[in-house]
């Protein structure tokens, strides 16, 4: 592509003509004034006024009223009786315009310019020539009319483009880079005898392609506060790429021309230069200017730094602006550049409109920096898709914000939001009576040897815990009729008192065939280590499962594991008690088996016919393939259910003291239908090893039903879970990460919803109501659904997404 430069001066009765292009290459030429010229442009004028202002144009189809003029002081044109066939005097007058027009510029004094530019044209697809008139009287002159290449037989386009003759703006428009999505903001004007419901809707066509804001007038405001509002849209973050006008306007020399934005509310071009000086610095590269009389604003505009400025030279009737606009902005959106949409939307006017509008054509104008490249939405597929994605990409502030929220959610900070948000839901279930009601006896019976255990009983030795006082508890727990009992101990090492638990184990079994489970501990090979390895019991007659487990989740098999070689203490307690309840065919432990007892339980409920429900939901419970993968790549507890502390412990277990048990003053207790766990208490010496005790700071919605309490015990998380495994209650929490993604959509979906009726305040109502809305939902959710949806990073993301997007905004205008 060529570009020349010519620049038309008026010097006294002369005007002169410089071409210039390339490396300094240059013409000039000096052609007579012609006042025929002037005088048919003055009549030309004077008609194409005469007939907007009378002749009866058929409505456009979106149009109430009958419009007008979009320009208040109108010289010339003068109310005439309609008898007159205006419409025949403006062809004659254009038709007598334009050959004295041609006639003059094909005088041989630009013989030269005109054999250059129609040469230039031939070896290019397409050449620019960009024009400046000093004078208004040369500036009101069809230029863009001039077929220069005529005489010549030029086969190329020759695009005339106007650039005022004072440009002092140092713009560099090479170094902006483009948005990947284009954003538009309209300003609607005074609309006193016209009507902008069509220019609002060819505006809003652009949608598909670029981000619309409307902005204007509203009835019931102050001058001053649409003054404002205008203002501050101009002005308002991230920036904008066009700007589009719709009104009455008039030419203003000094002030850059006039923009009624209100009824008897005027606002000149250089009343807002600071907010165009703002918006030009955040990319605004267009304006368009759909009203009257737009030669000044244009110049201005160039000079202070724009791209592109279109105009109308000349009042415009409202339906011929209209019409242009839409196919202005349909050329747009078809990728052409402004240039081309310019083109073909006069092109249009002349040959599909020309009776209807005659002369249209003939009045918008292009003004161009020289330096500036042609304003073009992104086309192509690749390049929606590119654009659709980029408007996904966070900015800088929320990339920020979007990344702590990221590393929150990956950090050891999810245990302490874990632990609030069961707080929170504890407090919720209270106050909505929804706490589960409670069972008499409560499935489980946690007996704990606690601090006044180990003082009646008096026992020195501790780690390990004397296994005669173990074998004192099963003793009393057989007599007392207990049917399963898990020992939450590891006992993985022969002692000198081991004779008596193993008396104490085949007395329970041999008259009750009571279900032990103990405890074990894995080893670097994933091998359970505990009481089968020493001489205590018998993996023929009694279990073993590890009790390697976080407080925080429950404890369930992987996925790819059938328990025949490991398994959770805690889901093989729950699956004993579900086969009891529930398998007719269910083996008994008794000291005569020599096959494995927990290959004969899971072989006996894995070939039960006909299946039992309740049985089978146990049997299957196991971790999902994804918790397992995020936990060996990032060390995150993803989908892995948690323990529910929100319920009170009272619903879940009974805890009882083991001097209790022991004492045989209090009250026989009868626990045939509960599963009993022997387990340390929270004294300080008892634990895995010395100085490790088993307990640990009670989560705070423990101490919400219990304030008196300040530790957990190992064998009371135990009791959660198996509560949460024979009641099915299992609490999926969704990881923060993915709720923070849906949230970061979210926001972005928000943001481009272009036109809300809605007010900065009301849309910050509406956010906090949602917000709102969203914290109850993801509480009953927990409870209702065993889902706990994070609330506490979404919505702050969200938040932080949405509040510089809200302060962006002008009022009523949210995206």
């Amino acid at each position: 592509m060529n570009r020349f430069r010519l620049k038309v001066q008026k010097v006294e009765q002369h005007c002169l003509f410089e071409l210039s292009w390339g490396q300094a290459q240059q013409m000039v030429a000096t052609l007579t004034d012609s006042p025929a010229l002037a005088e048919h442009y003055q009549d030309w004028r004077r008609i194409y006024l005469s007939f907007y202002k009378t002749a009866e144009i058929p409505l456009f189809p979106t149009s109430p009223i009958d419009p007008g003029l979009r320009g208040r002081k109108i010289i010339g044109g003068e109310l005439v009786p309609a008898a007159i066939d205006w419409h025949t005097k403006l062809v004659e007058a254009e038709i007598k315009l334009l050959n004295e027009f041609y006639r003059w510029l094909r005088g041989a004094e630009l013989f030269e310019i005109r054999a250059t530019l129609a040469r230039a044209s031939q070896v290019s697809d397409r050449l620019d020539l960009v024009l400046t008139c000093t004078g208004i009287e040369l500036a009101r002159l069809p230029w863009e009319a001039w077929e220069i290449g005529a005489d010549f037989a030029a086969t190329g386009a020759i695009r005339i483009v106007r650039t005022p003759a004072t440009i002092r703006s140092d713009a560099t428009f090479s170094a902006r880079q483009p948005r990947g999505r284009a954003r538009i903001l309209a300003i609607l004007g005074d609309d006193t005898g016209l009507n902008f419901q069509t220019d609002r809707e060819a505006v809003r066509s652009l949608d598909t392609v670029a981000e619309v804001t409307f902005v204007g007038w509203q009835p019931g405001q102050t001058a001053a506060e649409v003054k404002t509002q205008i203002r501050d849209a101009i002005a308002a973050q991230p920036g904008w790429d066009v700007l589009f006008f719709a009104g009455h306007s008039n030419e203003a020399e000094t002030t850059g021309g006039e923009l009624v934005i209100a009824p008897n509310v005027s606002i000149t071009i250089h009343d807002i230069a600071p907010q165009l000086t703002a918006a030009r610095e955040r990319g605004l590269q267009v304006a368009i200017f759909n009203s009257c009389s737009g030669l000044s604003i244009a110049e201005f505009l160039i000079d202070f730094g724009f791209g592109q400025v279109a105009v109308m030279r000349e009042p415009i009737h409202n339906r011929v602006a209209q019409e242009f606009l839409v196919q202005f902005l349909r050329g747009l959106a078809n990728r052409q550049d402004v240039h081309e949409s310019l083109r073909s939307a006069c092109r249009f006017l002349r040959l599909e409109k020309n009776l209807t509008y005659p002369s249209a054509y003939l009045v918008p104008a292009l003004f161009c920096h020289p330096n500036a490249p042609l304003f073009r939405l992104a086309s192509g597929w690749k390049q929606r898709w590119a654009q659709r994605f980029q408007s996904l990409l966070p900015s800088r502030l929320e990339a920020i914000v979007l990344a702590v929220g990221i590393a929150l959610s990956l950090s050891p900070a999810q245990a302490v939001l874990l632990n609030t948000r069961l707080w929170m839901q504890a407090v919720y279930r209270d106050f909505a009576h929804q706490v589960p009601a409670q069972t008499e006896p409560p499935p489980i019976a946690l007996i704990q040897i606690d601090t006044a255990s180990l003082s009646r009983a008096r026992l020195s030795k501790l780690q390990p815990i004397d296994r005669r006082y173990l074998a004192k508890l099963l003793d009393r727990l057989t007599e007392l009729n207990a049917s399963v009992i898990g020992i939450d101990f590891v006992l993985d090492t022969p002692q000198p008192e081991d004779a008596a638990l193993q008396k104490a184990i085949q007395t329970a079994i041999a008259r009750h065939q009571t279900w032990l489970v103990f405890g074990a501990a894995l080893d670097d090979q994933a091998v359970e280590v505990g009481v089968h390895q020493t001489q205590i019991a018998s993996p023929a007659w009694s279990l073993q499962a590890n009790i390697d487990a976080n407080l925080e989740y429950v404890m369930l098999p992987y996925p790819d594991e059938d328990c025949r070689q490991t398994c959770p203490f805690t889901y093989l307690l729950s699956l004993v008690h579900t086969a009891q309840l529930h398998s007719t065919d269910l083996p008994e432990p008794t000291l005569h088996q020599t096959a494995n007892l927990r290959s004969q339980l899971l072989d006996t409920i894995d070939a039960q016919r006909p299946p039992s429900q309740r049985l089978t939901a146990v049997r299957q419970l196991h971790l999902a393939p994804i918790s397992i993968w995020a936990y060996d790549r990032f060390g995150q507890h993803w989908l892995e259910p948690i323990v529910d502390y929100s319920i009170p412990s009272d619903r879940a277990y009974e805890r009882i003291s083991a001097w209790q048990v022991l004492d045989a003053n209090q009250p026989p207790a009868n626990f045939s239908e509960q599963i009993v766990i022997i387990a340390p208490g929270a004294d300080e010496r008892l634990g895995m090893a010395p100085g490790e005790p088993d307990r640990f700071p009670r989560p705070t919605a423990l101490r919400y039903w219990q304030p008196q309490t300040y530790w957990l015990t190992g064998g009371e998380a135990n009791a959660y879970m198996v509560h949460h495994q024979l009641n099915q209650r299992l609490v999926i929490p969704i990881p923060d990460l993915w709720m923070l993604a849906i949230a970061v959509l979210l926001a972005k979906v928000v943001r481009l919803r272009r036109r809300s009726p809605w007010t900065p305040k009301q849309h910050l109502a509406g956010l906090s109501a949602a917000t709102l809305l969203y914290g109850l939902l993801s509480l009953q959710l927990y409870i209702s659904a065993a889902v706990l949806l994070p609330w506490l990073l979404p919505t702050a993301l969200f938040w932080a997404y949405r509040l510089p997007a809200l302060k962006r905004q002008p009022h009523g205008q949210l995206h």
